[in-house]
């Protein structure tokens, strides 16, 4: 048995493929709390990826939006927080108990 496939048919089934395989899957960026600051206190990520907040001190800490469009709330410690990154931008956040920690996420 043969099949025919008509060409526009054929270039679009081939057109979807490329499309598919180019588009990168979302990804996971992780941002420590550690010695009362960020790290990395400056991070470039893809719509639609995930940023993890860990907190690795001895004390709470919040992960808040400066616009506040989003707000972690209390992160204890050895507790995290994920976020799935919001509308293309430069997002400024802070941490509300301790406001000289600053960082800022910049999503493409």
């Amino acid at each position: 048995m043969r099949w025919h496939i008509p060409g526009t048919v054929a270039v679009a089934v081939l057109i979807g493929a490329v499309v598919a395989c180019s588009e990168a899957a979302p990804r996971t960026h992780t941002v420590a709390m550690r010695n009362v600051a960020f790290d990395p206190p400056s991070l470039t990520v893809a719509a639609g990826d995930t940023v993890v907040w860990t907190n690795a001190d001895f004390l709470p800490h919040t992960a808040t939006a400066r616009d506040a469009a989003w707000d972690s709330k209390t992160i204890e410690a050895n507790a995290a927080w994920r976020l799935v990154a919001p509308t293309p931008g430069t997002h400024e956040y802070y941490c509300v108990f301790h406001p000289n920690m600053k960082g800022t996420i910049v999503v493409r």
